[in-house]
Formats: structure tokens, sequence, C-alpha cells
């Protein structure tokens, strides 16, 4: 099947029963965060096996129909298999991608920052096109999107917007959107119609679980209260529900207005600053590999990791795989799934 050589059961078997054995031990519990995490582990590796199994068990299944249809000649039943075995290949090529996931976080839910850069008010209306990208996406591939953060732009599109991914490998399929994004196409803001190249930034980082531990003492924050923003009317906030919270040490800086409630946006919006500090911890030991490795780059020219071009040619292309296809509309009503694919074989 399409998973030999990528997929071993049989140590992931042996595995998942050592980690079992742990979690029956009399001094399992004496390390709580240390218990969590093993726990979590041992979550990952069931599913997968059980991912396999299905897998495997449905193909040797439709393998068997496929040969009594092939002796019996019939036809009706052999287009039914047909289609059945190419959406089963597609599973199961989407899950030796998954099998490639290797960081703690892969397996968690994510958020997306994407800001407007440089390219004036086209950039804003780029920047709501990938976000309208990102939430088709979701639905394409049954994730769930919920937009925690919304800045509209006084003209057109959005100056900045968050959304969270939720679901199984939800930071893993997407980790690597994060870059500079680049669209060229007849700017409908240009009263002489000429051709205009506008930039966003997309920045991908992980929901963080309650059992890591990330510091943060409340002397370290700032919490400032204001209305919604959005599109207005009945959904629009009339009291100070939205929340932004400052962390004075790094000056980092996080927001939610997507709930009526102010306490349920507070809480949303302190996992968003636990998952960006734990972020930037990621990043400073990997500062220390490589000091010359910038985390987030120049949000305009020569920093772009895929270009969207709607004129003069159609064409959608990702500058790190070269992976590229011309039916622009299709991606940017979220059908990104195979440039999320050749991005985990980019070569170094």
């Amino acid at each position: 099947m399409l998973l030999r050589g990528v997929f071993d059961p049989s140590s992931l078997s042996i595995k998942l029963q050592q980690l079992t054995t742990q979690t029956i031990q009399e001094n399992f519990w004496q390390n709580k965060q240390q218990a969590q995490l093993v726990l979590q582990e041992k979550a990952i590796l069931d599913n997968k096996l059980n991912k396999f199994n299905y897998l495997n068990n449905t193909f040797n299944d439709y393998s068997q129909y496929l040969q009594l249809a092939l002796a019996e000649n019939d036809t009706s039943l052999l287009a039914d298999l047909q289609k059945t075995l190419l959406d089963l290949e597609k599973k199961a090529r989407n899950f030796a991608i998954e099998c490639l996931f290797n960081k703690p976080t892969d397996y968690n839910n994510c958020f997306i920052d994407i800001n407007a850069g440089a390219g004036g008010t086209d950039s804003c209306d780029f920047a709501l096109m990938l976000l309208r990208m990102y939430e088709r996406f979701a639905t394409l591939t049954n994730f769930s999107s919920e937009i925690v953060s919304f800045l509209a732009d006084a003209e057109a599109g959005i100056r900045s917007a968050t959304i969270k991914i939720s679901g199984e490998y939800a930071c893993g399929w997407l980790k690597n959107e994060t870059g500079i994004h680049r669209l060229v196409r007849i700017s409908p803001f240009n009263a002489n119609g000429k051709r205009q190249t506008s930039f966003a930034s997309v920045w991908v980082y992980p929901e963080i679980d309650d059992n890591i531990e990330i510091n943060i003492l409340e002397k370290d924050l700032r919490i400032d209260t204001f209305r919604a923003s959005g599109a207005g009317g009945q959904h629009v906030n009339k009291t100070d529900s939205a929340v932004r919270i400052t962390h004075l040490p790094t000056n980092i800086a996080v927001q939610c207005q997507s709930d009526r409630s102010q306490i349920r946006n507070k809480a949303e919006a302190m996992k968003m600053l636990r998952s960006r500090l734990y972020e930037l911890e990621i990043n400073k030991k990997k500062a220390i590999d490589n000091l010359n490795e910038a985390n987030k780059s120049d949000n305009s020219w020569g920093n772009q990791i895929r270009s969207y071009v709607l004129h003069p040619y159609q064409l959608v292309k990702d500058l790190r795989t070269g992976y590229e296809t011309s039916n622009t509309s299709a991606v940017l009503d979220g059908e990104i799934l195979e440039f999320l694919k050749a991005s985990f074989f980019t070569k170094e």
C-alpha cells in the first residue's frame, strides 16, 4: 500500500505499549507535568495507529471487492470502487505527510496572524483575501476556524487579523505558511487601472496546552478593554468587551474580540499570549544555533514565499518549492493543500 515505507506500525505499537506501561506505575502522577506529556504522546500515537489500521483495513476490504467486480465485470460497481479507492489514496497521502510531523506542537490547534504590508490599500485588501483563504481552507479540510482579532482598514480590507484554526495537526499542516505573500493584479483602488504589487505577512504559531509552563506575572501585563470593530450592525458589541493584553517585558500585544463576553475574550487572549511567548522562546533557541536566522522577514520586496499573480497572467507559485498552479481562484478559495504538502519536501 501507499503507506509502506513511511509508517512502521510494529515499532509504533511497541512505543505505545511502553507509554501505557508508564501510565500504570504507582509514581506516574508524582510529576504531573511529565505525566500530562506522556498522556499527550500516547494519545497522538494511538490516533496514528488507529488511522493506519483504518486505512489499511479499508484498502484490503475494497481490494477484495475490486477482484469480485472484475470477475463479474460489474461496471457500475467498478466505477464506485474507483472513486472510493481514489478518495482513500488521498487520505493515505495526507496521513503520510502527518507521519513527517515531529514537533510536539504539530498536533495542536494554531493561530494565524495576518498583517498588511507594503502596497497601501491594496495590501489591506490582500490581507483580507488571505484571511478568507484560510477560513475556506479550514472548511474544506474539516478544521474549524474562528476570527479572534480583526482590525479593519479605513478604506478597504484589513490592517491585521488573527484567526484560530482548530483540528488534529492544524499547526503541523499550516506551520510552513509563515512568511511574506505577494499579490500582483490590476488595482481596483487605482483610478487609472494600473497594475499594483502588494504584500501581506502571515505568521503561524501553535496554541499551547495548559500543561506547558509559561510563567506570566500579573505585574508584567497591561490589560485594555475596548469596543469590538467589524462589519457593523447587531454583531458589533455596544460595550467594551474586546480585550487587548500587552506583555510589558517583551512588548508582545494580543487582542481578542470574538465573543460578547469580556471574560471569555480575556481567557482567549491569554492563550494567544502564552502561545506567542512559547514561540518566542523556541525562536531564541533557534537563534543560538543560527545567529543569522531572522525570525520574521521585511514585509516587502525580496522576501516573499509565495506569489499570487492575477495580471497579466494567472499563476500562484511557491518560491520555496517551485510548486505552482494557474487556478488562482481555487487557491484564493482555500484550495492550498497541495502547496502545504509541497512545503514539507523543500530542499534546504
